[in-house]
């Protein structure tokens, strides 16, 4: 079987190469034996491309991992395909008639403007402009033929179709509707024509233009991408951990088996008494607060006279197949309870990003029921969900099959970040995933540098066993808001009993944790709270240094029930809300102490273990 799917794609190849060379005869100009030496070069292409194929399969000969996973195994593609078809009335003879009469309508509106069909005088034009538009086809070259035109304008029409059809399928319970919504999506974002070589005349031409190099390039990219599982966003030699990217001085200074604890250098003489310690997503490396120089929250907060603490995740191995719950939540409280005691404080404010933002709400109820909730003297929460009825685009992947799925994808005890990757690149497949097929697979374009998606790509495993939990028990079955429901270090959690200040922020634009549902947050916490709404989503909406001058930030001096009461009586800030963070910190308690002993790690007498970034960030 696996010979014969080698056949197939070599065919495919073999006759996609002899069709540029088929393409290209006619398009280039020349006669005689001038075209007879372009037939043996793309010859000489075709075989280049065929021989590093070759080349490639014997590499890979007994590296075979079992089955494949669902986005790359083009039987289930069909088989996905084929199940969002049946879904939708396509087969009724009223929708056949409505979408034959829109076919021949772009078609006519498109052919007349190449002085073509039966509007071929009245509307011919010089430059066409097409009915239906979209920037992935904004290049010239889809209008510079009359095939590439049609070809495109009945894809968006179709596509539009399907996804009108699938909106009105009204005979299925909620989540499978956005399953079904998501699949269709997915589906007609990936048969675009742009994303295939004889389909993209933007790709033909520029295999024109560079006589075949760019196809050579392009499937090099390709094939290299395949040989590490990943998708490459950017150029990978591009950044290195502690040399141009998390480069904020600092020292570890505790570690576990789970975890390390970084604590930067003060640049000013004084400090404020009480210290933050950050808790990053542990799906994703800590570094994403710490970018560079420019957009570094960490370096910012330091600026600000904050003693920052930065916990680094260990990205997960067969040895931490067994964490839990339980687990992620007492190293909250020993991160926590080690920078109380190493600078002889009472207490703490913490930052939960995301996912550590909703283990830091149960970290806190844990607190709370052990009478210990004054180790904390405040809580901010970057767009953090800890009701996840309404919890974004990962809920189309969180049902009893997709959570066994991922027990099959993690045999060893963990599952592989370049899985998550995928996941979360699909959410957003054409800025993620076909903008880059086209650029680099198709075109051979060079991998830019660019450290948002540097850090995008540097993947974190996750304990198997605590990823299902958490799918199962958060996001499927939504029981951290079921006060009692959920328990942890021995204690039941009622986020209710959480009366520590808290700081809710969420992305006007995020499609992960959206803000409708990180509003709900606020329904749990029976302290004093401050909502800020900012503009963008889950990453720029976070990581926005007011030296940007980007977006903006919506706050309410009101007490709103709901978020459109919020927003509709919010007012508008302009930049970045981090000043009115560090304003809302301050009112805390503005006492300082000199930046000295402990508060300057890896100083006299204070055994350090390594600089910053650490070691955790860089294991794969």
């Amino acid at each position: 079987m696996a010979t014969d799917a080698t056949e197939v794609f070599s065919d495919m190849l073999r006759s996609q190469a002899m069709g540029m060379a088929t393409l290209f005869g006619q398009m280039l100009p020349g006669e005689g034996s001038q075209e007879a030496q372009k037939a043996v070069h793309w010859a000489e292409v075709a075989g280049r491309l065929q021989s590093i194929w070759a080349e490639f399969q014997v590499e890979q000969l007994g590296k075979a991992t079992g089955e494949k996973s669902h986005y790359t195994d083009p039987v289930k593609w069909v088989a996905t395909v084929e199940a969002v078809m049946r879904q939708l009335p396509l087969t009724n003879p009223e929708v056949q008639q409505g979408l034959w009469d829109e076919v021949i309508a772009v078609l006519t509106a498109v052919l007349g403007q190449y002085g073509m069909g039966p509007r071929a005088f009245e509307e011919a034009k010089d430059d066409p402009r097409m009915p239906l538009r979209d920037r992935r086809f904004a290049d010239p070259e889809w209008r510079s033929k009359p095939i590439f035109a049609v070809l495109h304008q009945l894809y968006l029409l179709l596509s539009s179709q399907v996804m009108k059809h699938a909106e009105a399928v009204d005979d299925i319970e909620p989540g499978r509707k956005a399953q079904l919504m998501f699949a269709a999506k997915t589906m007609v974002d990936a048969l675009s024509p742009a994303n295939f070589p004889l389909t993209n005349p933007v790709a033909l031409a520029r295999a024109n233009e560079t006589g075949g190099e760019s196809l050579i390039r392009g499937f090099e990219n390709m094939l290299g991408d395949l040989r590490k599982g990943q998708m490459t966003h950017t150029n990978p030699a591009a950044f290195k951990l502690g040399e141009n990217i998390a480069v904020t001085p600092g020292k570890v200074v505790h570690e576990t088996e789970l975890f390390q604890i970084i604590q930067y250098t003060p640049t000013t003489d004084k400090v404020l008494a009480t210290p933050l310690v950050i808790f990053p997503p542990w799906i994703n490396r800590f570094y994403i607060l710490d970018l560079n120089a420019k957009k570094s929250f960490v370096r910012w907060a330091v600026e600000q006279g904050l003693t920052v603490f930065m916990v680094s995740w260990k990205s997960a191995d067969a040895s931490m197949a067994d964490l839990v719950w339980d687990d992620y939540i007492q190293a909250q409280i020993e991160a926590i309870d080690y920078v109380r005691d190493r600078l002889k404080v009472p207490a703490v404010h913490t930052i939960g990003y995301c996912v550590a933002g909703t283990t830091l709400a149960a970290t806190l109820a844990v607190l709370a029921r052990k009478g210990e909730a004054d180790k904390v003297a405040s809580a901010t929460f970057f767009t953090a969900q800890v009701d996840f009825e309404g919890a974004g685009d990962l809920k189309v992947f969180v049902d009893d099959q997709q959570i066994e799925t991922i027990g099959q994808l993690s045999p060893e005890g963990y599952v592989d970040g370049r899985y998550l990757a995928a996941t979360f690149n699909i959410l957003r497949g054409n800025d993620l995933i076909w903008n880059y097929v086209e650029k680099n697979y198709l075109k051979g374009e060079d991998y830019p540098a660019f450290d948002l998606l540097h850090w995008n790509g540097d993947v974190t495993n996750l304990p198997a066993r605590w990823h299902r939990d958490y799918l199962r028990d958060l996001y499927r079955d939504n029981r951290l808001v079921v006060a009692d429901s959920l328990s942890a270090c021995g204690v039941p959690i009622d986020l209710h009993r959480i009366t520590t200040p808290a700081y809710v922020q969420a992305g006007r634009e995020d499609h992960i944790a959206p803000p409708t549902s990180v509003w709900k947050f606020t329904h749990y916490l029976s302290g004093p709270q401050t909502f800020v709404l900012a503009g963008s989503g889950h990453i720029a909406g976070v990581v926005n240094p007011p030296s940007s001058g980007k977006y903006q930030y919506w706050t309410h001096d009101g007490s709103p029930d709901t978020l459109e009461e919020f927003v509709a009586g919010a007012k508008e800030h302009p930049g970045s809300w981090w000043p009115h963070w560090i304003e809302w910190i301050r009112a805390f308690g503005s006492d300082e102490v000199t930046a000295r002993g402990k508060r300057r790690p890896g100083g006299r007498g204070d055994k350090v273990i390594e600089d910053a970034p650490g070691r955790y960030v860089m294991t794969r």
